[in-house]
C-alpha cells in the first residue's frame, strides 16, 4: 500500500514537472533574435542605399542630359583635332574621345560657357533658350562658307530690292522657289574681309523670337565647318557673336599652331 502511494506521488510530481516545463522556457529564442537582427541590418543597408541612390538619381534627373563637368574631350574631326569641355557638348553620346563625324555644342551668350550651376536656367528652361548659341561642327563638305557663297549662289536666288534693316544689316528676300521657306538673307560689309551673311526666320514681333531662328556657317582650322544658330533677338550683336565663335573654336584646336597666321 505504501509502495502504491509512493508510486502515485512520483507520477503526480512528474506530471506537474511536465506541465510546468514549458513555462520555464525563454519567451524569445536565440534563433529568433538572430533572425530579427539580420532583418534590421538588411533594412538599414537598404535605407542607406536608397538615400544615396535617390540623391544620385535626383541629380541626374535634374541635369536632364546636361553635365557641369569641365573635363576636356579630344575629338578628331576630319583633318582637325579639337578639345572641348564636357559641359559645352550638347549630347551625352558625343562626350567621348576619338574620331567623330560631328560634335554639337551649346554655349551661354555672351559668356561663351557651357552648362553650370550659375547659368543652368538658360539650359533647363526652354523659355530662356534665346540666351544660348548652338554650334554644329563637322568636316567641311563645301569649298566656301556662307559669306563665300553670297556672290556665286545666293545672289542668284534673291528677288526684289534690298532693304535697310538695322545694326548695319541689309535685308534680302529669297525667291519662293529657292527652297528656303520663310527665311531671309541679311548681309553687312566687314572691313578687310568678305561680307557677313546670315539666314534668319524673322519673328512677327520681337518677343516671339526663337532660340535658333538665325543660322550662319564659317570655316575654322584646316577643314572644319562651324554651323551656328542663335536667336534673332541678338542680331544687334552679330559682329561680336561671329568673332566670339571663331575665337572659341580656334582656341580649342589642337593643331592651332599649324593653322594660325
Amino acid at each position: 500500500m505504501f509502495f502504491l502511494r509512493r508510486t502515485e506521488t512520483r507520477r503526480t510530481a512528474m506530471s506537474h514537472a511536465a506541465h510546468s516545463a514549458p513555462d520555464e522556457q525563454p519567451l524569445l529564442s536565440m534563433g529568433f533574435l538572430l533572425r530579427a537582427m539580420a532583418v534590421i541590418a538588411v533594412l538599414a543597408v537598404l535605407t542607406v542605399a536608397i538615400s544615396i541612390g535617390g540623391r544620385w538619381f535626383g541629380r541626374h534627373i535634374s541635369l536632364a542630359g546636361n553635365t557641369d563637368s569641365t573635363a576636356e574631350i579630344k575629338l578628331a574631326i576630319g583633318r582637325d583635332t579639337v578639345k572641348f569641355p564636357e559641359n559645352a557638348i550638347r549630347f551625352p553620346s558625343q562626350r567621348h574621345e576619338g574620331a567623330a563625324e560631328r560634335v554639337d555644342l551649346y554655349l551661354a551668350w555672351p559668356e561663351m560657357q557651357g552648362y553650370g550651376q550659375e547659368n543652368h536656367l538658360r539650359f533647363d528652361d526652354i523659355t530662356q533658350s534665346s540666351g544660348l548659341i548652338f554650334l554644329q561642327i563637322t568636316q567641311s563638305t563645301m569649298s566656301r562658307d556662307m559669306s563665300g557663297r553670297l556672290e556665286p549662289i545666293y545672289s542668284h536666288l534673291l528677288e526684289g530690292p534690298a532693304e535697310p534693316f538695322r545694326d548695319g544689316l541689309t535685308l534680302h528676300r529669297l525667291r519662293a522657289d529657292a527652297g528656303y521657306g520663310d527665311e531671309v538673307l541679311l548681309t553687312a560689309p566687314v572691313k578687310g574681309g568678305p561680307d557677313y551673311v546670315v539666314r534668319c526666320i524673322l519673328p512677327s514681333a520681337p518677343d516671339k523670337a526663337a532660340g535658333g531662328d538665325c543660322q550662319r556657317d564659317i570655316k575654322v582650322g584646316r577643314d572644319l565647318s562651324v554651323l551656328y544658330r542663335f536667336s534673332s533677338s541678338h542680331l544687334d550683336d552679330w559682329e561680336h557673336i561671329d568673332a566670339a565663335i571663331r575665337t572659341f573654336v580656334d582656341a580649342r584646336l589642337v593643331n592651332r599652331s599649324a593653322t594660325s597666321p
